[in-house]
């Protein structure tokens, strides 16, 4: 398949490419020669986890080496665990004791743990290197390799420690896909469907027209909806890099319950993308009594999920214990709760909703 580029322009950052397509992953050396931001780097530190190492380390690391750079690698165990202060802290003394300097860029290989991980200790490690990601997930190709957010989770909530740092450059290589297990396939799915939804109804429709493909992983429409989702994202993001103009807040649909689920089960238990479906049912449920959204709408929304294979969680928690972790999510302001809520696609808002009406909608969900 040839591969597709899509140059994400965001003020005040250098542009930067994300290429999708088939075998990239033994030219991601070359490429990097090509970026200023990475070309004059004289080492690379690949971070991976034990799962997708020995799988994929020796085709990029060989890579980097033909390309002329020096490498070293860090593989940390697979899994939310490692999104960690712990671990967070166990790479950057490696780094330091490796002498790398402010002239190194670290490559993120893996799914959204290592992305996360790999680019929040790119942007704190000597005030900030370089980040190449090499996504090896359908969700991080989606979603979070795209953007710029990085971070690590506390016990108190998911990603509440992190930093902003745009790639230099995004290795989408859609053959490595094949490998994944169906829970991270579905995970990734979750992703599409919010972003569908989000986006408006070209990509929402063409999704229901195209659901059974992408749960049987039909090579064509993975590769539009992975372009839809970076182009998507992308336009987002340079509208508001920071998430402090209120327009980067849509990407958190569903995401409010989501991280609540994901604390409260334990991470790990329900994948993130799994969680997010939930989460999106339960604001089409919210939205109908906060904001007027459509019983059609959220049936169309339900019968997408449902064919993307992302059915209900069988999974509950009283009321109180859910609102008490959605007080941590970062779109609280003043103690208030703020959900994006979605009356059409293409169509959201952010609104802030009374614990009282959340109890409600949490009951009704879950009675």
């Amino acid at each position: 398949m040839p591969a597709t580029k899509i140059v994400v322009n965001i003020p005040g950052e250098t542009p930067y490419d994300v290429r999708i397509g088939s075998a990239l992953l033994g030219g991601v050396g070359e490429y990097c020669r090509r970026h200023d931001k990475v070309a004059k780097s004289p080492c690379v530190l690949i971070i991976s986890d034990s799962n997708v190492a020995p799988l994929y380390l020796s085709s990029v690391k060989n890579s980097f080496v033909a390309a002329g750079y020096t490498v070293a690698d860090i593989s940390v165990p697979a899994g939310e665990p490692s999104k960690s202060i712990a671990v967070a802290g166990e790479v950057w003394e490696a780094m330091a004791q490796l002498g790398l300097g402010r002239d190194c860029c670290v490559v993120a290989l893996g799914g959204g743990v290592i992305g996360d991980l790999a680019g929040f200790v790119a942007a704190t490690y000597m005030r900030g290197v370089p980040i190449v990601q090499v996504p090896t997930t359908l969700l991080s190709m989606v979603d979070s390799s795209v953007g710029g957010k990085t971070g690590i989770n506390l016990s108190a909530g998911k990603n509440l420690v992190g930093a902003f740092l745009q790639p230099a450059y995004v290795c989408a290589s859609l053959d490595v896909l094949s490998t994944l297990p169906e829970r991270e396939w579905a995970c990734g799915l979750g992703e599409v469907a919010k972003s569908a939804v989000i986006d408006g109804d070209d990509f929402f429709f063409w999704l229901c027209d195209h659901a059974r493909a992408m749960a049987e992983r039909d090579e064509a429409a993975v590769a539009e909806a992975v372009q839809r989702c970076v182009v998507f994202k992308a336009d987002v993001v340079a509208e508001d890099k920071t998430e402090s103009r209120g327009v980067r807040e849509c990407l958190n649909y569903g995401h409010t319950l989501a991280h609540a689920i994901e604390s409260l089960a334990g991470y790990g238990h329900y994948s993130h993308g799994a969680a997010v479906a939930e989460g999106m049912r339960f604001a089409a449920v919210l939205g109908e009594r906060v904001i007027g959204t459509s019983a059609e709408f959220a049936v169309a929304q339900a019968d997408l999920l449902d064919q993307l294979g992302l059915p209900r969680l069988d999974w509950r928690a009283p009321a109180d214990e859910i609102i008490d972790v959605m007080k941590r999510d970062k779109k609280v302001r003043g103690g208030e709760l703020r959900f994006v809520l979605a009356t059409d696609p293409g169509h959201w808002q952010l609104a802030s909703v009374d614990d009282a009406v959340v109890a409600d909608a949490l009951e009704a969900f879950y009675g």
